[in-house]
């Protein structure tokens, strides 16, 4: 007798909806629905609305009477006033500053759960890394891949949407719980769902009978375009947070007190020149996170990384790269045998 195979897991059953759909997917990774170019329109259009599964996402809970304190002293931010309807970004680096990965952190429906999301394929490493400091606390951590996925929606009607969905619609920069999950406002026009996973695929279709699918590509043009730091494994430990602007969008706090990585973060703020700073710009083709750049200006080593790089409605790739200040003086361009050129180079807006 053969053994009876295993049921699909919710997180699961809901990917395998969105295949019907036409998901191009690279495992939990949904890329677009077939029409990458068309998906980039949409996300840049201000009369539309777009809904996006952020599968390759995760949630980390920290639960427990010390979750505040322990989370605290591990990240870049001040955790012990985060307000149980406001989320907050954060890094978390290692010793000599450079920064394991990037968070947005809120509080769950229960106080004492402190929920973390941040790239699914760095997992493994993180839960097991952060458990390793957690020694006498009183913290349990927990992976929630298969709990909960999360959905990002944005655009003109976002807002009409989530209430529609029976979910409370927070301010900016505020949050909101319910039966059927959690809300996370980032900007007017823009949130993130955190849903339990059984509840998915009827939340899913709901909001994509009225706003257009798109994959994580097409997601990602807003964070692009925002110049907001996405990391990942392929560029986990490659920086300090002001090399990344981390700094300027809220990712960490100077009042605070130690951290991992804490004494050469305050340093490269008061005492050092950041040398390196992230930009957006635009290439013909896609580059991966972690791709290396090189200048003429600087031949002996790279100058910089690619971060993120997302299909342009104008044809190409918009990117987020780290680059070293003094190498802008000759054209940057990517590492391998056909080298791209990096164009339009310029700080986000913020930076001004």
């Amino acid at each position: 007798m053969s053994a009876e195979t295993p049921a699909a897991s919710p997180v699961q059953q809901f990917l395998t909806r969105l295949d019907g759909a036409q998901a191009q997917r690279d495992g939990r990774l949904v890329l677009d629905f077939g029409d990458a170019r068309g998906e980039a329109e949409a996300v840049a259009d201000a009369g539309a609305t777009v809904v996006a599964p952020l599968t390759h996402l995760a949630v980390l809970d920290a639960a427990g009477d010390d979750a505040a304190a322990f989370l605290h002293n591990q990240m870049t931010n001040d955790i012990n006033h985060l307000a149980p309807d406001q989320w907050l970004r954060a890094a978390w680096c290692s010793a000599k500053g450079r920064m394991y990965t990037s968070f947005v952190i809120w509080r769950g429906a229960d106080a004492g759960t402190y929920r973390l999301r941040f790239a699914a394929d760095q997992m493994a490493f993180i839960k097991k890394r952060l458990a390793m400091f957690v020694l006498r606390s009183k913290v349990t951590l927990a992976d929630r891949s298969d709990d909960v996925v999360l959905f990002g929606l944005a655009g003109a009607r976002a807002a009409d949407l989530v209430g529609g969905l029976g979910l409370a619609v927070p301010d900016v920069g505020k949050t909101a719980s319910g039966p059927r999950g959690e809300v996370l406002r980032l900007d007017e026009q823009r949130f993130e769902l955190a849903v339990p996973a059984d509840q998915a695929e009827a939340l899913w279709a709901q909001v994509a009978a009225t706003a257009r699918p798109v994959g994580a590509q097409a997601w990602h043009l807003l964070d692009v375009r925002a110049g907001l730091l996405h990391l990942s494994a392929a560029t986990q430990e490659a920086f300090v947070p002001q090399m990344a602007n981390f700094d300027r969008v809220g990712g960490v706090s100077f009042h605070k007190g130690c951290y991992p990585g804490q004494e050469i973060v305050a340093r490269t703020q008061y005492l050092g020149k950041v040398k390196r700073h992230m930009y957006q710009g635009e290439l013909a083709a896609f580059a991966a996170p972690g791709t290396e750049l090189f200048s003429s200006a600087t031949p002996d080593l790279a100058c910089g990384q690619i971060v993120l790089a997302a299909p342009s409605p104008r044809g190409g790739f918009e990117v987020l790269a780290v680059i070293q200040e003094n190498a802008l003086a000759a054209p940057v361009t990517t590492a391998g045998e056909a080298p791209q050129t990096l164009e339009n180079l310029r700080l986000p807006a913020y930076m001004a």
